[in-house]
């Protein structure tokens, strides 16, 4: 007797995920990763959070553009169709999408910053992050030798890991570690996280999701959410809400890298009326 079909597990149902910094069309956007990501993906509702195209390669430089990146617009017209509701809110690397901002297109909307309530009633600024460079960026000679020195890191980590997959090796961004081990992008950083955090208190929000500085992150601080869904260049990650408003920072396999419960699991008090 032939042994029964078995079927691949059910994919986990998010009430959202966010994801930003693709930079699709640009040389280090990891494109087959992300659309492998996006086919295995069911959620509700989808936001882009800026920097999806990169415009600022596309004109400057010759696009990337193959069959990988086709595979990831594809898989985005798939889950419209299948229901999910996509939001994009546009970053600096895609800043002309900021003029179509407020309208609804026929695969989604467009929108220069919103607010996503999640299951357990907190609201969350969903904004991309560069509203804060004012505040977190030094400018100048060594903000443009930062930029230079970036890229070439970038193009390091791409070779790197291309001979990490042909020794059958997981992905490793080695740009992340030297950032892990940079003071100064520490500061800055800390500095990014704080601007953040700061913009949501004075909205009278919960807290913020984000991307730009391509550094997942997920964490409470004063009782205020701070989360960075990261990046597709280094970090390959995203951010999902669970049906029950539990937070959890993922890799582009699926594993888990952070996670904060429900307020209704962290706070016991969650629903009890309180005075005014």
């Amino acid at each position: 007797m032939s042994e029964p079909t078995r079927l691949p597990p059910p994919r986990p149902v998010h009430r959202a995920v966010f994801v930003s910094d693709v930079h699709l069309g640009s040389k280090h956007c990891h494109a087959a990763e992300l659309a492998t990501f996006l086919d295995g993906l069911r959620c509700e509702r989808l936001y882009l959070v800026g920097d999806i195209v990169d415009l600022w390669w596309m004109a400057q430089r010759r696009a990337c553009w193959g069959a990988a990146q086709i595979r990831v617009i594809e898989a985005l017209h798939a889950l419209r169709r299948a229901g999910t509701t996509i939001i994009y809110v546009p970053g600096n690397h895609d800043r002309a999408l900021r003029r179509i901002c407020g309208l609804a297109l026929p695969t989604m909307q467009v929108r220069r910053r919103t607010v996503h309530e999640t299951a357990d009633g907190r609201r969350l600024l969903v904004i991309h992050g560069d509203d804060y460079d004012g505040i977190t960026h030094f400018g100048g000679l060594q903000e443009r030798f930062g930029d230079w020195l970036y890229y070439r890191i970038l193009t390091g980590n791409q070779w790197l890991n291309r001979a990490r997959r042909r020794l059958g090796m997981r992905y490793w961004s080695l740009s992340e570690f030297l950032k892990s081990k940079s003071g100064a992008a520490e500061r800055y950083i800390e500095r990014f996280i704080q601007a953040g955090l700061d913009d949501a208190r004075r909205r009278g929000l919960d807290g913020i999701v984000c991307g730009h500085i391509h550094r997942a992150g997920l964490v409470e601080r004063d009782g205020l959410v701070y989360a960075n869904d990261g990046d597709w260049v280094e970090n390959l990650s995203a951010l999902a809400e669970a049906p029950d408003g539990t937070l959890r920072l993922l890799s582009h396999q699926g594993d888990v890298l952070a996670a904060l419960p429900a307020r209704a699991a962290a706070d016991p008090t969650y629903g009890i009326p309180r005075a005014a």
